[in-house]
């Protein structure tokens, strides 16, 4: 079959890829995939290389076809291409339950952890341990009726989730805000400002166009000089997909979430589970709902009084009670007169050029490896660069960068898996990432131009990359980000955004775009000084979002629906310090739970950042670049993927579990007593 996704190239044949190819791949795909599956569990004789490697080396065909038709269903998407998305996703969810609930499988799996069990060694002896956890989180077990029922509920939520995320990205994208008035753009950088003039004259209007786009709107919340303007964008913004705001109605989120949230809770009692929360768990590094609530008590407690005092500060200063719409303006402000420095006028000192070279060196400082950009790879988009990596001279993985922010692009950052690493007997891949961001592109005359909360998101997801493309592990199951429990996950990538603050790092990401001279000393020990700037606040608002998401799947009710506002509230009493308008709606849009990996799991975000931080303590002691720590942290962390469990890894390396006192300490917050 003539199909580009099928193809086993390297990388995968964007420029080919159509809509058309979607369904008619990935269905030829599924059923070869189901006829070898039925082959390899019809081995008399199971053992580790005639299931487990086919299975994985299966695994992997499948992620490496259906990874390009997500990925641009995220990053280029057009209504063809979200219909042929949509039409494959039952396909895919009842090819995956139907795996995870194959009994013949699952006893192939036993057998061979029963007699080869003592042969294996530690990774493969994962590798079937992990699949084995897969099958019964599956329900492998459950009577024929059960399972059916299981598999219904997976793919309506399958369904649910991409609608979720389609209601987002349309809400935002209809979204457009005309002015003609220069009082009303006062304060705006240059760059918006220019992109809004251009949007208008190509709308045939005068004036300017100014769009949702996350760089746009975290502009004109941090900048925009007009009250007015800033509360029409925040009203926009924290309304997408809701009952209320300018679109009403349109794409309401809220009967979707409904559903998802009552087919989680369905699967998880379908399989034994109290709630969805405690299945979440079965993979986590934390075990127990009462260890997770007690982990964000803690910080809340920490965070808090120091949120308290930031706000009647920020109030203070600004003269007036603060809506929620004023708060980044005034802060911005503050943080001028306190250290004398704004994101906006940092920009011009970190081009993307340079930004790119001086995070490159860092890893290779760090690990020995070499990054350099290709040019012919084949991308989806213009802007999108791709670069290889090498170790010793030789390749071991590539990454794409979609970097710029732009219309039928989903906001936010992130990092995912186009081919995952696998070294079987039956061939070789190297892994391959997307690296997405949604920063302003350049201009006629000027590279792109990054904020340092830009360049923080760079590192970070530069962190995940590393974490992708690192692996030592052989098997696709395991590899990389795969099987790693999702509250360690975020650990590589929050580790890495300490560099960003490194004296030593930030004379070397930035430079004038016109005269090439580095950041000035002063103003790097202004920025570093920055760190701890509203610390509390920023804490508890994250808190906000974790305890929400968590108690909302924790402690959901058929009988009562999800109470999301109930929920909310209670947790906002709780830990939050700067008030929310009534018509506030951000959980229509909160798409790392509704939509993402993140449900009953945001929690992960501070579990992980207190590992991070606690790491890079340690490269503290003995020096940010010291090639001994950072080899240790590869060989025992960054290159390990799954393979091992979490808690021993970072204790391996650290000498003993995580504490939270180094993550205050970093924050600046008022730290306890050490605590395990």
């Amino acid at each position: 079959m003539d199909n580009p996704l099928l193809a086993q190239d390297p990388l995968p044949d964007f420029p080919h890829i159509t809509a058309a190819d979607v369904e008619p791949g990935i269905s030829a795909l599924l059923g070869s995939a189901r006829a070898e599956i039925e082959t390899i569990a019809a081995c008399e004789s199971p053992s580790f290389a005639t299931v487990v490697e086919p299975l994985e080396a299966l695994h992997h065909r499948v992620a490496r076809a259906w990874s390009p038709v997500s990925h641009l269903n995220a990053v280029l998407n057009s209504d063809a291409l979200r219909t042929a998305y949509n039409a494959c996703l039952p396909l895919l969810s009842a090819y995956q339950t139907d795996l995870a609930q194959n009994e013949p499988l699952y006893r192939a799996y036993r057998n061979i952890l029963e007699h080869e069990g003592g042969a294996l060694d530690p990774v493969r002896h994962r590798v079937v341990q992990h699949a084995l956890q897969e099958f019964t989180l599956a329900g492998v077990g459950l009577p024929r009726a059960a399972k059916e029922h299981f598999k219904k509920v997976m793919l309506e939520l399958t369904q649910l989730q991409s609608k979720f995320e389609e209601n987002v990205l349309d809400a935002t994208n209809a979204w457009s805000h005309h002015l003609t008035d220069p009082a009303q753009i006062r304060g705006l950088n240059e760059v918006i400002v220019e992109q809004a003039r251009r949007r208008a004259h190509e709308q045939r209007l005068d004036g300017w166009l100014l769009t949702l786009e996350q760089p746009t709107y975290v502009a004109v919340m941090t900048d925009a000089q007009s009250a007015e303007l800033r509360r029409t964008f925040y009203t926009a913004w924290s309304t997408r997909a809701s009952d209320q705001g300018p679109h009403a109605g349109r794409w309401d989120n809220a009967p979707v979430i409904e559903q998802i949230l009552a087919r989680r809770h369905e699967a998880a009692q379908i399989l034994g589970f109290a709630n969805f929360a405690d299945y979440a768990l079965a993979k986590r590094m934390a075990r127990t709902r009462s260890e997770v609530m007690g982990f964000l008590e803690e910080l809340a407690r920490a965070a808090r009084p120091a949120a308290e005092s930031e706000f009647a500060e920020l109030q203070a200063f600004a003269g007036q009670r603060l809506d929620a719409w004023d708060v980044a303006y005034y802060a911005e402000r503050l943080q001028k007169q306190h250290h004398a420095i704004a994101q906006e006028e940092l920009r011009p000192y970190f081009p993307l050029p340079k930004v790119l070279a001086g995070l490159f060196e860092v890893a290779e400082r760090l690990f020995g490896v070499s990054i350099r950009e290709h040019s012919g790879a084949p991308v989806w988009h213009p802007d999108v660069r791709y670069f290889e990596i090498h170790s010793a001279a030789k390749p071991i993985g590539s990454f794409y960068l979609d970097a710029y922010a732009r219309s039928h692009k989903r906001s936010g950052a992130w990092m995912d898996e186009c081919v995952g690493r696998k070294h079987l007997t039956s061939g070789d891949a190297l892994p391959v990432a997307y690296l997405v961001l949604n920063i302003l592109p350049p201009g006629e005359d000027r590279p792109a131009l990054l904020t340092h909360d830009d360049v923080l998101t760079l590192f970070h997801e530069f962190g995940h990359g590393l974490h992708h493309l690192l692996t030592r592990v052989d098997f696709p199951s395991l590899a990389g980000i795969n099987g790693v429990a999702w509250d360690a996950v975020e650990l590589p990538s929050q580790f890495m955004e300490n560099y960003a603050w490194h004296p030593e790092v930030l004379g070397r990401i930035s430079g004038h775009y016109r005269t090439g001279a580095p950041l000035p000393a002063d103003i790097q020990q202004r920025l570093r000084a920055t760190r701890s700037f509203h610390a509390g606040l920023q804490m508890v608002r994250q808190l906000e979002f974790a305890l929400f998401d968590f108690r909302l799947h924790a402690e959901y009710d058929p009988a009562q629906g999800a109470r999301l506002f109930d929920f909310l509230a209670e947790v906002r009493r709780q830990v939050s310090v700067i008030p929310v308008p009534q018509w506030n709606r951000f959980p229509m849009s909160f798409g790392h739970i509704f939509a993402g990996g993140y449900a009953a799991g945001y929690y992960s975000y501070k579990w992980a950042e207190v590992l991070a931080a606690d790491a890079f303590s340690a490269f503290e002691e003995h020096g940010a670049f010291d090639r001994a720590t950072a080899q240790r942290y590869l060989d025992v962390i960054l290159s390990q993927g799954g393979s091992c469990d979490p808690l021993a890894a970072f204790t391996a390396f650290r000498g003993r579990p995580p504490q939270v006192h180094a993550l205050l300490r970093q924050h600046g917050i008022a730290s306890p007593e050490p605590v395990t």
